[in-house]
């Protein structure tokens, strides 16, 4: 599933030598340090969240709604009708449709993917980043910053992220990948500190005793 997958947004691509020859911004680096420090602040976060995936030239244009809960590196995401629950050490991946459980680590998710739990850490290794440009969405000041991958052979030509500067909160994300695809995940509802039982984080293989178990690891 390529959901987290940094597939995001269209500006000017810069030439390799530029990349290679771009430094670590430190406005931007300090204000994904204060993004970074305030996500860790909370207990948990429950971000529901709309996910676009869009090509023009392949007249391409996906769209759909999920949900994720976060504490620390444990996750619960919910999209495409697929639940994904990790304890922090094992991946499950349950399709209802298919009535299958799949059982993993989540290391061995695709490559340039970007897993729920790294969603506010990701860029802290392997790209470049710069301030761009300050957008007001709906009364909110929204600061951008340009995000370059340092590996040239990647993927991704490069990402955008949307920081609310009053909040510290993640706004949106936005890829364009190397085939000109425009991937953007815009943060619906943010919440924190949600009282959650012991057993969330957890899967419970009662549920499924029906379901064909497919063990990867």
């Amino acid at each position: 599933m390529k959901f987290l997958k940094i597939n995001f947004l269209l500006f000017a691509l810069l030439s390799l030598s530029t990349i290679v020859a771009q430094t670590k911004d430190p406005k931007a680096k300090q204000l994904l340090s204060e993004v970074n420090e305030k996500v860790n602040s909370y207990d948990n976060i429950e971000i529901s969240f709309k996910y676009v995936l869009e090509n023009e030239s392949e007249n391409i244009r996906q769209e759909t709604k999920g949900k994720v809960t976060l504490e620390g590196d444990k996750y619960v995401l919910d999209i495409l009708g697929i639940q994904r629950i990790f304890d922090g050490k094992t991946l499950y991946t349950i399709s209802s449709e298919d009535e299958e459980v799949t059982i993993s680590n989540e290391n061995s998710e695709e490559e340039n993917t970007i897993s729920p739990s790294h969603l506010f850490s990701f860029f802290e290794s392997g790209y470049n980043y710069t301030l761009d440009i300050i957008q007001n969405k709906m009364g909110r000041k929204i600061q951008y910053i340009k995000l370059i991958p340092i590996d040239s052979e990647t993927e991704i030509k490069y990402a955008l992220l949307g920081i609310d500067i009053k909040t510290k909160h993640i706004y949106n994300l936005i890829e364009i990948g190397e085939n000109n695809t425009k991937t953007t995940l815009n943060v619906l509802e943010f919440n924190t500190n949600t009282p959650l039982p012991q057993s969330f984080f957890k899967f419970d293989a009662s549920k499924y005793s029906d379901y064909y178990i497919n063990n990867l690891d």
